[in-house]
């Protein structure tokens, strides 16, 4: 049985279907991404899972308990970190740590060790004493996920967890992350950073409109199989000037003419090239199309530097997917 399982989640607001009709699995040892643009629905569904709104209608079962009949039972299982998080003045980072392992109910030598592990996993220790107002965003992210972390819950919850961070700060997050996925906890992250996403989940679920338009591994959204034979997107750069827009203009009309290319994109200093063959076209046949495309270009005398597959990312699962709808 998976550890989360939601089933026909629906959430009205007066005459606004905010969350429509979504259903989901989830298993321990897990990470999913929760993608979908400001407005789709991802905050509020994160909100009914955490048992801080109810659902107009539908079930959500954690580890076999329901949220909706019975949330306090199933509330120690859950860690939420929500992507407005605040922290107290006046207060160092193990004191903001200590106060939420008591409203935990943790006490005593098991409340001081608690806390102190969870301040060694997220790299916390040597700012123990340090007010948690003066510390850097990506810092005081590890704050937010220690408290969430201190009553050792199952499943987690992760609301734009790396929102505003550095680069170095995301990667940090990420290994906390899948540190905690290999503990065998189960992990739901939303975020509009689609390449941080593509890297650490092992499933994603888009929604939009409220509405869920697909799920599946991060590899079955970025290689449907619907299309992996049949078509593929090239990245074509000329050893051209940047500013030579006629050697541009050339090769852009000459590969419309080619009867395999779809469609092509300019794409700073390089060109985006779609070739399509049959759907039962083998990978065979799609590489000889584009071995002939590149002998053409250069026997054009286009000065081609690269000619290589652009790979899919979820950027472009993303867009295939969703509409550009606003609720």
């Amino acid at each position: 049985m998976s550890l989360l399982e939601v089933r026909g989640l629906c959430r009205d607001y007066g005459t606004l279907r905010a969350v429509d009709d979504v259903s989901f699995r989830l298993e321990a040892g897990s990470i999913l991404g929760f993608i979908g643009p400001n407005g789709a629905g991802k905050s509020t569904t994160l909100r009914i899972l955490a048992t801080l709104d109810v659902p107009t209608s539908g079930e959500v079962l954690l580890d076999g308990m329901s949220l909706v009949d019975a949330p306090d039972k199933a509330r120690p299982l859950i860690g939420y970190m929500p992507d407005r998080y605040g922290t107290y003045d006046d207060v160092t980072v193990a004191e903001f740590l200590d106060f939420f392992a008591r409203a935990y109910g943790l006490k005593g030598a098991q409340r001081t060790a608690r806390v102190a592990s969870v301040m060694e996993f997220t790299g916390l220790t040597p700012l123990a004493g340090r007010l948690t107002t003066a510390l850097s965003k990506g810092m005081r992210q590890r704050v937010a996920l220690g408290r969430t972390l201190l009553h050792d819950p199952r499943l987690l919850l992760l609301d734009e967890p790396a929102d505003g961070l550095d680069p170095r700060a995301r990667i940090e997050l990420r290994e906390l992350l899948r540190a905690l996925a290999d503990q065998g906890k189960a992990v739901i992250i939303s975020s509009h950073i689609l390449t941080e996403l593509a890297e650490i989940c092992d499933t994603c679920a888009i929604i939009e409109q409220g509405r869920l338009l697909t799920t599946g591994t991060v590899q079955d959204l970025l290689h449907p199989a619907t299309d992996a034979a049949a078509s593929v997107e090239l990245s074509l750069r000329l050893a051209v000037e940047r500013d030579a827009e006629a050697e541009w203009a050339r090769a852009e009309r000459l590969l419309l003419e080619q009867p395999r290319v779809m469609k092509v994109v300019r794409d700073g200093q390089a060109l985006r090239v779609r070739v399509e063959l049959a759907a039962r076209a083998s990978p065979t046949e799609l590489d000889a199309a584009c071995a002939v495309l590149l002998s053409t270009l250069v026997s054009a005398g286009l000065p081609v530097c690269a000619f290589s597959p652009r790979e899919r990312n979820l950027e472009d699962a993303f867009m295939t997917v969703t509409k550009g709808r606003v609720a």
